[in-house]
């Protein structure tokens, strides 16, 4: 019974911090607030030692709920935007993909961090997804979280200072939090059926990363040829993050806290070059393809994709074209992660021999 008690009284103090967290973020404006408050939490009581485990069906949920948002983000239009400039996005996807390649090799042989970490860390994707793909691919999913969000807060600061500077608005904050916004009932409930799907489909084929990628492929699926509409409201995607932020943060410790302080003034070099870099490939779009060039800025800016639609959507910029670049470099990063990380990790081990 003590031991029951003492659970439940940390597991009130997990939430009671999450919310707080959550409401400070919130209020100075974080991106993935409703994610990094419970990790930042979960951070904190691993770091005491006061053990707490997160059951796997529930992270597995979680993981699917992420891939249906991720899903409803991507329209079909999307993809018509890509292919009417396709080798205009097929350069610039891919010319951050190598740059952000290269720095994930640098940290790699320079030992900062481990080699499928440091790609992983490194990949210029959505972060969440990014983080949930590198735990079933051999990287450590700590080490990825810090250098992916780190990387989330540093772009969404300079995204945002450019266009305030650029519009000398005051855009790019988030629109207040409504957890309980009204939705559709029969549209929420054939949203659940799908996340139910790709969970079982992934629990069915066994495949690395399987409730995200699973829920993902079947949402945009059922989405693109109209038979749902993918209804996901605030609380439960707050739910869906808040589990997802304690299953990575409670799986840290004193030791990985004190090897992440240890790495950060490289991670962050690193960060900061792979901004500058991207910001030299939007000026080659304002000279050369004539895009504007706020689009051009946020269009190449390398991951925080949600971030950067709520300071893109408050702007006066071609939105299709951002999310289009964000979207396609999304996916064209998460189907060549595993190669990528894979192939950095025999190099650093064949390195070391």
């Amino acid at each position: 019974m003590a031991t029951t008690q003492a659970g439940l009284a940390r597991w009130s103090g997990l939430i009671f911090s999450s919310a707080a967290l959550v409401a400070l973020l919130e209020w100075i404006h974080v991106p993935a607030a409703l994610l990094l408050g419970p990790m930042f939490a979960g951070i904190g009581f691993a770091a005491s030692g006061r053990s707490l485990k997160l059951s796997r069906p529930l992270f597995n949920c979680a993981q699917a709920t992420v891939g249906a948002m991720i899903a409803s983000a991507i329209p079909a239009s999307i993809f018509h935007e890509i292919a009417r400039d396709w080798p205009l996005f097929v350069l610039c996807v891919g010319s951050v993909i190598v740059a952000s390649l290269a720095l994930g090799g640098l940290l790699a042989y320079f030992r900062v961090l481990p080699g499928s970490t440091a790609i992983w860390g490194s990949s210029p994707g959505a972060a969440t997804a990014m983080t949930l793909m590198a735990e079933s691919f051999g990287a450590d999913v700590r080490l990825v979280a810090f250098m992916q969000y780190l990387r989330v807060m540093v772009v969404a600061l300079v995204a945002t200072l450019v266009t305030r500077l650029w519009t000398g608005a005051s855009g790019g904050a988030s629109p207040a939090l409504d957890l309980f916004a009204p939705f559709a009932p029969a549209s929420f409930f054939f949203t659940l059926l799908t996340i139910a799907a790709g969970v079982l489909a992934a629990r069915l084929l066994r495949i690395s990363a399987g409730p995200m990628l699973m829920t993902l492929i079947v949402a945009s699926v059922v989405q693109d040829v109209g038979w749902v509409t993918l209804t996901l409201p605030k609380w439960l995607l707050a739910l869906a993050y808040a589990f997802v932020g304690w299953g990575i943060g409670l799986r840290f410790s004193a030791d990985i806290i004190r090897y992440a302080a240890h790495a950060f003034p490289r991670v962050l070099l690193s960060v900061l070059t792979l901004v500058a870099i991207c910001g030299g490939f939007a000026f080659l779009l304002v000279e050369f393809a004539g895009i504007d060039p706020l689009t051009a800025y946020l269009a190449t800016s390398p991951g925080g994709a949600d971030s950067v639609a709520i300071i893109a959507a408050s702007s006066n910029v071609n939105m299709p074209f951002v999310m289009a670049m964000q979207t396609g470099r999304f996916i064209v990063v998460m189907f060549t992660g595993p190669i990528l990380s894979r192939w950095i990790a025999n190099w650093m081990a064949r390195r070391g021999q």
